[in-house]
């Protein structure tokens, strides 16, 4: 079966995490990604943890800027994060390289946009996280030990860019298969951030009051959140009055489901407190394992608050085969996180190992601009590439 983006190239200038999660969903699907990178050290993420990069080449030269601009002649996507205006004093901008590829489908991630008093800034995840409203929704609440704002466990805010970078490009890309014209796109790490406040933002537009903190619970339903149990806690996930029932009947709470106080998920936000006492002083009294069985069997939403470990060793997690293992000509084998698509005509494939800094350097220059062994010999002495 042939994959959705097997005639796609994306040449990828970008680095840290938003950009790179962007290649990395297109090259899952297909997309043949060169990554450029610097020669010496490469992307910055190199030094944080295992290597994912393609390619490097030093475009602050003028050999190796003419290197870019032939590789984006073959190109259908450029995908930068470089500050606004970084990359016009080298020629590689969108307006400088359309000219020579009117097709092109050129993706820009900066932390603030294109455009508006901040847009010179650089913008990092943990900083958008705070400025863009996530952090002051996330954390116990204000009468809870422990208060504070906190930013998400992992760099959501890059992901969520990374994913919307992704559905503009193959947006982008459907346009041009019908117009057979590319197209600009400037994306913000701060506009994801506000467009993913999701019902947040949404429950304050409508009653011009900013949400608090609620710690694990949920601002709109209640039961939603973590109860304590003996040996540690679990989720109950109640998503409407009939799951209510069930859930009361289950742990024998049955007087609850028939107070008017609680019988509508109205009545239960309203009433949050003393139901989430009543609901924790029961949920104490037997393990997180014995309340997920007697739950699953009451067809009540609920589940483990599992560590990382415990994630993998999940039977869901590895009957989805979320993990898979490559070959990698340093370590031998290295695992992987899978791609969660799961497509029946087009599946994802994985082609190799996530390649050390310009190990495919040689390859992508010979096959891609016909540089000859002595060519690309000369360049590396410079240190071009």
């Amino acid at each position: 079966m042939s994959s959705a983006l097997s005639n796609i190239t994306v040449l990828d200038l970008s680095r840290i995490l938003a950009g790179p999660w962007a290649s990395q969903v297109l090259a899952d699907l297909g997309a043949d990604v060169i990554k450029i990178e610097r020669p010496k050290g490469g992307d910055d993420t190199r030094s944080w943890g295992p290597p994912f990069i393609r390619d490097a080449v030093d475009f602050t030269t003028p050999q190796g800027r003419s290197i870019v601009e032939r590789l984006a002649v073959g190109a259908d996507v450029v995908l930068e994060n470089f500050k606004v205006g970084g990359l016009k004093a080298y020629g590689l901008d969108y307006e400088s390289l359309k000219i020579i590829n009117p097709r092109l489908i050129y993706c820009s991630i900066t932390g603030f946009g294109q455009t508006g008093p901040y847009s010179a800034r650089p913008g990092y995840d943990f900083l958008v996280q705070a400025m863009g409203g996530l952090m002051s929704i996330t954390g116990r609440g204000a009468d809870e030990i422990g208060a504070g704002p906190q930013k998400v466990g992992v760099a959501l805010t890059d992901i969520l860019t990374g994913l919307y970078a992704a559905i503009g490009i193959l947006a982008a890309l459907k346009h041009r298969d019908r117009t057979g014209v590319g197209q600009y796109i400037d994306l913000s790490l701060l506009d994801v951030q506000v467009a993913c406040l999701a019902n947040q933002a949404m429950n304050y537009l409508v009653s011009g009051k900013a949400p608090e903190r609620l710690g694990n619970a949920h601002p709109n339903i209640v039961p939603y959140q973590d109860f304590p149990t003996c040996d540690g806690y679990m989720i109950i996930a109640v998503g409407n009055d009939a799951q209510f029932g069930r859930l009361c009947g289950a742990m024998q709470l049955d007087d609850l489901a028939h107070d008017e106080r609680f019988a509508t998920n109205q009545g239960r936000v309203q009433n949050r407190k003393e139901l989430v006492e009543r609901l924790s002083a029961a949920s104490k009294r037997r393990t997180t394992a014995e309340w997920v069985t007697t739950l699953e069997c009451a067809a009540v939403p609920c589940g483990p608050i599992n560590a990382i470990d415990a994630v993998f060793a999940d039977p869901q997690v590895k009957a989805r085969a979320m993990q898979v293992d490559m070959p990698h000509p340093i370590s031998g084998q290295v695992s992987l996180v899978a791609s969660p698509l799961r497509l029946s005509e087009t599946p994802v494939t994985y082609r190799s190992a996530p390649p050390t800094l310009g190990a495919q350097t040689r390859e992508v220059l010979a096959e891609r601009l016909g540089l000859s062994g002595d060519e690309i010999d000369r360049l590396a002495t410079a240190g071009i590439v």
